[in-house]
């Protein structure tokens, strides 16, 4: 799987500081001015409130002259300016203890000298990239060389590139390695640098780091990579877009198997099999720290969700749970269904284009009503059919008051299921996108949709395309959104809307700029006998009702 690799630019800045870095300068200037520290044997103390203001002044004075500094060195990395502000709030800091509280009356100030080097050193230990404030570490700066075209990178540009990891006074706390190649001599100059930082490093992306290379060179790469950031404390690992299957999980075993701390990991589009998913319930340590976990496209397959289902069994705090096109079945749905029935404060969930079926969805609904928390929830794809449909929605109904976004695309959705989605849009007053795209609406069910959205205020997106909507239909979604406040975007893309109703929905939406496309329109794709049925283009407004004759639009529980 070899691929064009070319040289790129990168760029890296260290200037302007984090506000999390400028609030730790300005809490231990407070200290320093304000209680029995170094600086007290030599100065009088402030009142905590002066040595606030104090440190505040300071501060915003030091960052004003070095982002000065900055701008006169566009095409810097900014370590210059970070030194001048270093040295230039050590320098007012002194002023100001020589000056001492405005209350007071000046006294002779000796050992300026040793006082002005340990305000240095208080300094730089507040821009290093390990932050510690009552045992929390803060952010620093992004050691990021992803961007431009994809590149093979070697042994001598990657000590050139990775040289600022290297500094002793380094203030990174993220690593982003994307993009770039990494073969086994660039790795093996790496793995010391990464090792000697791994302790202060939070965030960590090694997507895509391997491409082109032999399967046996990237599991060496993978491997040294490992063992070097093996102990870090981590909250950020994505190791996606790599081809790991087993063999490459199995690689990053050291690193895995020591993050007790991480609150997310992405694995997408990284080849994750049966056997892959299995080795990484193995190896991902029993944590509650979980709130992202992603598997999107992978070829995990039913037993390998049942695998997956077991880490998220360890992970009550999980917020924000993907397993994509992942080619799960109705045993391995059950599976996570079951499973995600612990995580309670899920917020955003992602089963798209699976092989669920009904009884994964239904099994899915029982779920649903413990998952009170939810504000997305992405279902296209799953066969759900009307029956596993109707069981959602009204679990969704019933129990997530909160809804804000609801795909269900592609699913065999008929116009008996619309009733239910109807009683959704009554009851979830904050639900903001529904997409409905690739069912079976068809007039029916489109017009009883129309009808409901009367009373919904929240509303911003609906999609209908590719539903067999025709004329009718496509006049009564305009008729609906017209007016309404706040409405962004209708999609009737896709469907088989005559020319006479084109024009229709059209004029009705004159002056709006919610109307999508509707380029892929296609009046033909209803077949002769239902186009007959429909009495060509003869049909009025009295076509809306007789369609809502024989549709209940009371909820279905």
């Amino acid at each position: 799987m070899n691929e064009e690799m070319a040289p790129r630019s990168f760029s890296i800045k260290l200037w302007p500081p984090s506000a999390n870095t400028r609030q730790v300068i300005i809490d231990r200037m407070t200290k320093n001015l304000s209680t029995e520290t170094f600086f007290s044997k030599k100065y009088r103390l402030f009142s905590k409130e002066e040595a606030h203001r104090e440190a505040v002044s300071i501060e915003e004075a030091g960052f004003k002259a070095a982002d000065e500094l900055s701008m006169k060195e566009p095409d810097g990395d900014g370590s210059s300016a970070v030194q001048f502000y270093a040295k230039e709030t050590s320098r007012l800091m002194i002023a100001t203890l020589k000056r001492g509280p405005t209350e007071a009356p000046e006294v002779e100030i000796e050992t300026t000298r040793e006082v002005e080097t340990e305000v240095k050193r208080e300094m730089e230990m507040e821009t290093d990239a390990v932050l510690v404030e009552n045992g929390t570490r803060r952010e620093g700066a992004v050691f990021d060389i992803s961007g431009g075209k994809r590149a093979f990178i070697e042994a001598d540009e990657a000590r050139e590139l990775l040289s600022p990891l290297g500094q002793t006074s380094n203030w990174y706390t993220k690593i982003v390695f994307s993009n770039r190649s990494f073969g086994t001599e660039a790795a093996r100059v790496a793995g010391p640098i990464l090792e000697s930082i791994k302790n202060q490093l939070l965030d960590v992306d090694l997507s895509d780091f391997v491409a082109g290379r032999p399967e046996e060179e990237a599991l060496e790469v993978m491997r040294i990579f490992s063992l070097a950031l093996e102990g870090s404390v981590l909250r950020y690992l994505n190791l996606s877009d790599n081809a790991m299957g087993e063999k490459g999980v199995r690689a990053f075993e050291a690193l895995l198997s020591s993050q007790k701390e991480l609150e997310e990991l992405y694995l997408m589009n990284d080849g994750i099999s049966e056997e892959a998913a299995k080795a990484l319930s193995e190896l991902i340590p029993s944590t509650d720290k979980f709130k992202v976990l992603h598997f999107h496209n992978n070829m995990t397959g039913d037993e390998g969700a049942v695998a997956i289902s077991e880490v998220v069994k360890k992970s009550p705090l999980l917020e924000n749970f993907r397993c994509s096109s992942t080619r799960v079945g109705a045993e391995g749905g059950i599976a996570l269904a079951e499973a995600l029935g612990a995580c309670v404060n899920m917020k955003k969930l992602d089963l798209r284009d699976n092989l669920f079926g009904v009884e994964a969805g239904l099994a899915l609904s029982k779920t649903i009503t413990k998952l009170t928390s939810l504000k997305e929830i992405y279902l296209s794809y799953l066969n759900l059919e009307d029956e596993g449909t109707k069981e959602i929605v009204n679990a969704l109904k019933s129990a997530v008051p909160g809804l804000e976004v609801l795909e269900m695309a592609g699913n065999e959705i008929t116009a008996a299921a619309a009733p239910v989605v109807v009683a959704l849009l009554a009851a979830t007053q904050n639900l903001k996108k529904l997409g409905l795209s690739e069912n079976e609406f068809k007039d029916e069910g489109a017009i009883v949709i129309a009808k409901a959205l009367e009373g919904q205020t929240s509303l911003k997106e609906l999609d209908l395309s590719s539903n067999l909507i025709e004329r009718a239909g496509a006049r009564a979604l305009a008729n609906a959104v017209v007016n309404k406040e706040g409405f962004e975007l209708l999609n009737i893309n896709g469907n088989a809307i005559s020319d006479e109703g084109l024009d229709e929905v059209k004029e009705i939406l004159k002056g709006s700029d919610v109307l999508g496309p509707l380029d892929e329109n296609d009046v033909d794709l209803l077949d002769e006998e239902n186009i007959e049925g429909e009495e060509g283009e003869e049909r009025d407004e009295g076509d809306l009702e007789s369609k809502l004759g024989n549709l209940n639009v009371e909820s279905e529980d």
